[in-house]
């Protein structure tokens, strides 16, 4: 049950007390914590070059945001039930801001990926408590319409976050970039303490054993994806972290059927209709960050674009993004089938990415142009729908907790998608070129001037269409099961059978 003071209504008790800025500073956190994902790869070069490290080190700066974005937006999904919806959100826009401070005044990269996990976890308690007041506070179309402002927010900063981070890396250089975004992490927190407090009534103690169990697992099977090229899958570290990570989460598994106060209900994932809106969103997000994240190097190696012109020509994937939310969400306030949205939305996002492995060096931003938009407006109708739809089908006492599962999705698939697609395009990368550390160069962008130049592009190239027909292929088989769980789930707000 849901309450802001006494009220234990079945409605979000807040609903009609809510304060005028609770919708503002959620969205402006949402907007931040986007941007913060999209405009970081295009630094990647940059940074490469000014700390002088490639490869494992470098991908870090990514991954590890990811990473404690997954693994820590659930936690704090449910630990924002318990303990306040606005208590966490405050106190994860400050860890937020602390991390990009400290990456902006980093001296080497081992503190820039540290930095960088401690701004993830920040991230995922934004995101996952800033759903969560969302969800207390509206109901109905209502709802509907400020998940879709939500998706339309996340829309807007992955969009511009590629161009604007270009713009300010080319102006201020990166480290003046994330000093920025230290500034407006610090306004939200401020922001944020005018919003009601929410939270569920009767809630159980934090179930410290199982979020330290899911931490553990998700951070040992990311290291171990991102090891494996350097080190190779025999290696007895990656074979023992690998090892590790799987059982901790099978212990994990274990240990939430037992809990009386579980991270992730064991009745939340039972709940076929969720858990297709879930994996719905788990697609999308496999497909559109791999290319989010790795392209803007390739187009700065292989076509010579600048930082900014990269974050431009990252548009054609962005600003769908920013657009399609709110048609979707209106055609299905309209009565149009939300389930048909989303079906068509996961055919267009496996295409696209399909069409990318026709990727050229000779022709680079031609190639990848229309591939792009069919992606992003897949991304678009998913980011719109998604969220407000399986929402709608948990109880209110348990929004938080629905929140981080679902941003635990996005993040666990933006986090393995970074490590998995950067060990494809290394591993291939060092069949080709017959040296690792060559690979690991060539795939942060430092492609060699001289006569050997064109065999490097040429493997470049090749890495990237094997790895875009891998994710291709896996967001299909997705696909199909997202289809039948959605198809035979029950049916969320105004949406057709």
């Amino acid at each position: 049950m849901d309450t802001t003071t006494a009220d234990s209504s079945r409605r979000p008790a807040s609903a009609d007390r809510r304060s005028p800025l609770t919708l503002p500073v959620v969205l402006v956190g949402v907007v931040l914590v986007a941007m913060s994902i999209s405009g970081t790869a295009v630094a990647l070069p940059s940074m490469g070059r000014d700390l002088d490290v490639s490869g494992a080190a470098l991908n870090w700066v990514v991954a590890g945001y990811n990473l404690a974005f997954a693994a820590m937006t659930l936690v704090a999904g449910s630990a924002a039930d318990r303990v306040g919806r606005r208590r966490v959100f405050i106190v994860a826009a400050l860890v937020f801001a602390a991390g990009f401070l400290a990456t902006a005044l980093s001296p080497e990269i081992v503190v820039t990926d540290v930095a960088r996990i401690v701004s993830g976890a920040g991230g995922a308690g934004i995101m996952a408590a800033g759903g969560a007041i969302l969800a207390s506070s509206y109901d109905g179309a209502a709802r509907n319409r400020a998940f879709a402002l939500m998706g339309t927010m996340a829309g807007i900063g992955i969009a511009i976050g590629p161009t604007l981070s270009g713009a300010l890396i080319t102006a201020t250089g990166w480290r003046g970039s994330f000093a920025i975004f230290t500034v407006i992490g610090l306004l939200i927190a401020l922001g944020a303490t005018r919003a009601r407090e929410s939270r569920a009534s009767g809630a159980g103690p934090v179930d410290r054993a199982g979020s330290a169990l899911f931490i553990a697992a998700l951070a040992l099977l990311m290291f171990t994806l991102l090891e494996a090229p350097a080190r190779g899958w025999a290696h007895p570290l990656v074979l023992v972290t690998g090892i590790a990570g799987l059982a901790a989460l099978v212990i994990f598994g274990v240990a939430q059927r037992r809990s009386a106060a579980p991270v992730l209900a064991p009745s939340l994932v039972a709940n076929r209709g969720f858990l297709g809106w879930s994996l719905a969103t788990l697609t999308t997000s496999i497909g559109f960050l791999g290319v989010l994240v790795f392209l803007p190097t390739y187009l700065q190696a292989a076509a010579g674009l600048s930082p900014a012109a990269a974050g431009v020509a990252m548009l054609l994937l962005t600003a769908p993004v920013l657009i399609v939310p709110m048609v979707a969400v209106t055609l299905v306030n309209k009565g149009v089938s939300a389930r048909l949205l989303i079906m068509v939305a996961l055919a267009l996002v496996v295409a696209g990415n399909l069409w990318l492995t026709g990727l050229n060096a000779g022709d680079a931003v031609s190639a990848v142009a229309a591939p792009l938009v069919l992606i992003g407006v897949g991304m678009g109708a998913s980011f719109g729908i998604t969220d407000g739809q399986a929402m709608a089908l948990v109880p209110a006492d348990a929004v938080g907790m629905a929140a981080g599962f679902i941003n635990t999705l996005r993040g666990a698939a933006e986090a393995l998608v970074i490590a998995a697609f950067s060990a494809s395009l290394i591993g291939l990368l060092a069949t080709r070129l017959g040296d690792g550390d060559r690979a690991a160069a060539v795939s942060a962008g430092r492609v060699t001037t001289g006569a050997g130049a064109a065999a490097e592009l040429d493997a470049f190239t090749w890495s990237w269409q094997m790895t875009q027909f891998g994710v291709a292929l896996l967001c299909l088989v997705l696909s199909v099961i997202v289809g039948v769980l959605i198809l035979r789930g029950p049916a969320g707000p105004r949406q057709a059978a």
